[in-house]
């Protein structure tokens, strides 16, 4: 995993200055980890501060004291657990001595009086307490552990560590900083870092420098841990750490390492290490100094805490977020929050995390693996606006010119809150350029020289945070403006879902009821053709120029359901446009009739569709439909339907639903099928964007996707939709429906130019879990856009002009009849004897 030197080239460092390592340490860290540096907000738990150890430096360690209890309570432990989630803390660092019920009959008899035998049974019930009842991620530090050790705990954290420390065994001798702890033993502490290997927990570890080891052998420790993580890959950081002198002890005459042998041992381990390995030194034991250790090559600070203050080093506070960031950027660095389990962990569960603690990591985990910057969730109400917890994005919502750019998305009096975005100004010119990484400055020269895209440099958009971020959606921002203008369109259309009934196992959908759905919103219901109609009427007479048509497949629809709606609709309204059905309902309606994909689309375009919608796409990526939807339409056959689409004659939308188990490289393969496949036939109308609504979804329920795309990552995407697409795909829309009204406008900021349909009726997005309205007038569309300075304009479909009579008719419209929505029952459908299903007849082929 990333190299490293050999270890004949690694001793070779002993004689040479920090200086001359430090640029191909830079060098490697940037090849890694790119310009990111991370931290994690935590919360300090010292669970017990008795160990059977006596290290020549502790002052954590102590011995009982008289009328003291040995053990923080489960109610001490809950309450500076509580006080963490509550300032935005992600993780719950535990820390306590090594098994003093070894040593102490206090800490035995304690331990009985709470039901336990050992510390590490009490450790397990303190974490699941502070898992389940904060949310926190705990992280155990407990000291030596046995494979069935470290099992046990697995179930109850996300991540365990133990400092190797040092390789010397002569620093145990008496006298040395080890003498009488016999779980500093070299052997003891590597047997640990082994024993979390076989469990296959994500593991922390490190050095500490100055404490009477030589140069040689701090490398030999940095080899050994390296070789550990080559046999089970589970080393996800190693710390380098500086030896601090404290009153009390008995080392505390000795003398600390110098900045410069601090910056030489990190520089040293990242060589050691290689690119890709974490390397972490905590900030706050270099005081004024700790900038300069990224000029060593680390990429994260550790854990920092906004509640408690360091135990092991409490005369060593933390620094201010705020002064963290501006230090990080200070060397064009980004800073980002991550969780107790690095990213690398995050994006492969089943194999890294128990089954019990993986839901946990991901509800609070972005596309990449890092920690979610703020609260917002797609679909939520727009009136609950609490106060994020995470520093960072109360920075993102109040547009901090570091993360926010003032050309486009500065905001006014912002407060983040579930499904809540910010109140959006009025665009103004940055006074400077804003720096940003090389990649994405290198991405951006592509797009204003009209070179195409690859699929790493899209992915390097999606990634955009800080400066880049501010430098992305200022040039979506820019390019939407150069296209499109000014004005923002939208169309007048009711949305018809005709039944809620599918034989598809979409792990996504909670629209879709069978029987195994009941508990979901809404009964089984199917709406008979003259009720379509019907609504078909109500919204030609509220000035409709479109109607859109979506449901679930049921079991016994064939193609000619599809035929028969069409016919029905064109019969009594010539007039009106019918957008309607996915890939998945065309390609199992050419299916179930035996026609070829030309031939049936060709008969819907005869019986009267006019445009197909762009869904059912979902990811296009093959990777991720296995998992959310592996019996629908493959990517393959998605494009296939939509390319024979536009060979016919009609045009299509295209929709990505993001924000599950996908991530940035999974969204640049999805938008360069789409610009290939433009450039081809040039059939498409939009890009619409389309986060996971994650309440009610069955994979979000059962603890195996994300819960939906952070705010950042939601406006990212129309951004980079716009840079990405352009010049084949000149239009990308805003779903309120899934943004909110708040949320949409932050899109307009962000490249969007178009806010979709006011809707009249919308199921599908509501049986997830949204909260927002089923409908937005021509009156709601014209405010929300006008209230940030822009154009608003009425379209069809095809984004021509609608009659001056349908726009006056759509304004000041009556209120909706109620819909009919009578029991699929009521409909006697046979089941075939065969269901059609693409994803896995392509699989199996």
């Amino acid at each position: 995993m990333g190299g490293g030197l050999a270890s004949a080239e690694a001793f070779e460092l002993v004689d040479e200055p920090w200086s001359a390592l430090a640029p191909e340490a830079r060098r490697l860290r940037e090849v890694g980890h790119g310009a990111l540096v991370t931290y994690s907000p935590k919360v300090f738990i010292p669970l017990t501060k008795l160990c059977r150890d006596v290290c020549g430096y502790c002052t954590f360690a102590r011995p009982p004291r008289r009328g003291e209890p040995a053990y923080m309570s489960e109610d001490e432990v809950l309450e500076v657990a509580r006080a963490g989630a509550a300032a935005g803390c992600r993780e719950a660092l535990f820390t306590l001595g090594d098994k003093p019920e070894l040593r102490y009959r206090v800490a035995r008899d304690e331990l009985a009086a709470l039901g336990c035998s050992t510390t590490l049974e009490y450790l397990a019930r303190c974490a699941q307490l502070v898992l389940d009842e904060t949310g926190l991620l705990p992280h155990l530090n407990p000291g030596l552990l046995s494979l069935d050790d470290a099992l046990a705990l697995r179930a109850v954290s996300v991540s365990q560590g133990l400092m190797l420390e040092t390789t010397a065994t002569r620093l145990a001798e008496r006298g040395g900083p080890h003498w009488a702890s016999p779980d500093k033993l070299p052997a003891a502490r590597l047997a640990t870092i082994e024993a979390a290997g076989e469990a296959r927990v994500p593991f922390t570890t490190g050095i500490l420098i100055g404490i009477g080891e030589t140069r040689r052998e701090r490398l030999e420790a940095l080899l050994a841990i390296r070789e550990l993580d080559e046999r089970f890959g589970h080393v996800q950081e190693v710390i380098v750490q500086n030896f601090r002198a404290k009153p009390g002890t008995r080392m505390a005459s000795s003398p600390e390492p110098p900045l410069e042998e601090l910056l030489w041992t990190c520089a040293a381990a990242r060589l050691v290490l290689g690119r890709a390995r974490h390397v972490q030194a905590p900030p706050n034991l270099s005081y004024a100094d700790f900038p300069r250790l990224l000029d060593a090559g680390i990429d994260d600070w550790g854990g920092v805490s906004p509640v408690t203050v360091d135990h092991v080093n409490p005369e060593a506070p933390w620094p201010e977020l705020e002064l963290l960031g501006e230090a990080t950027r200070s060397r064009g660095l980004e800073l980002a929050s991550r969780l107790a389990v690095y990213p690398e962990y995050v994006r492969e569960p089943e194999r890294w995390l128990d089954s019990s603690v993986g839901p946990h990591v991901l509800a609070l985990a972005d596309a990449e693996g890092l920690a979610r910057e703020d609260d917002w969730a797609a679909g939520a109400p727009e009136h609950e606006r609490p106060e994020s917890p995470l520093p960072q994005a109360a920075a993102f919502f109040k547009g901090a010119p570091s993360l926010l750019p003032a050309a486009s998305l500065q905001r006014k009096g912002a407060h983040v809150g579930n499904g809540s975005a910010p109140e959006v100004s009025r665009p103004k010119r940055a006074s400077k350029p804003t720096p940003v990484s090389q990649s994405i400055g290198d991405a951006l020269a592509k797009i204003r020289d009209e070179v195409a895209l690859d699929e790493t440099d899209v992915t390097e958009l999606f990634r955009a945070r800080g400066s880049d971020f501010a430098a992305v959606v200022a040039a979506a921002d820019e390019l939407r403006r150069e296209v499109c203008g000014d004005a923002v369109t939208y169309v007048v259309t009711r949305n018809i879902n005709y039944t809620n009934v599918c034989y598809f196992r979409c792990g996504f959908c909670a629209f879709s009821k069978g029987k195994l759905a009941a508990n979901l919103r809404g009964a089984p219901y199917l709406v008979p053709l003259d009720e379509i109609v019907r609504r078909c009427e109500e919204a030609w007479d509220r000035g409709g120029t479109e109607v859109c048509l979506q449901g679930g497949i049921h079991p016994a629809f064939t193609g000619d359901f599809y035929l028969d709606v069409c016919r029905a609709i064109k019969e009594v309204l010539p007039d009106l446009h019918v957008h309607a059905f996915s890939a998945l309902e065309v390609w199992q309606g050419a299916a179930t009739l035996g026609l070829p994909l030309r031939d049936y689309l060709e008969r819907l375009k005869a019986a009267g569709l006019a445009s197909l919608p762009g869904t059912a796409a979902e990811i296009l990526d093959d990777e991720i439909r296995a998992v959310i939807c592996p019996d629908k339409v493959t990517t393959g056959q998605w494009l296939e339907v939509h390319d024979t689409a536009h060979e016919v004659g009609l045009r299509s939308t295209t929709t990505i639903m993001f924000g599950h188990v996908d991530g940035p490289r999974n969204w640049a393969r999805h938008l360069l099928h789409l610009r290939d496949q433009q450039r081809r036939s040039g059939g498409f109308t939009e890009f619409v964007p389309l986060p996971f609504v994650h309440m009610e979804a069955p994979i979000y329920l059962q603890g195996r996707a994300r819960r939906g795309p952070t705010f950042r990552e939601a406006v990212l995407m129309h951004a980079v939709g716009r840079l990405a697409l352009h010049p084949w795909i000149t239009n990308v829309q805003a779903s309120w429906v899934k943004l909110g009204v708040h949320g949409s406008q932050a899109a307009l900021r962000a490249g969007a130019n178009d806010l979709g349909g006011t809707l009249m009726n919308e199921s599908i997005s509501r049986a997830a879990g949204a909260s927002h309205g089923q409908e937005l007038p021509p009156e709601a569309m014209e405010a929300a856009i006008r209230a940030i300075g822009r154009t608003p304009r009425q379209r069809t479909t095809l984004y021509g002009e609608p009659p001056a009579e349908r726009q006056d008719a759509s304004f000041g419209a009556p209120p909706l009849s109620e819909p009919l929505n009578p029991s699929v029952n009521d409909a006697n459908l046979q089941r075939p004897a065969r269901l059609v299903r693409p994803g896995l007849v392509a699989a199996a082929g």
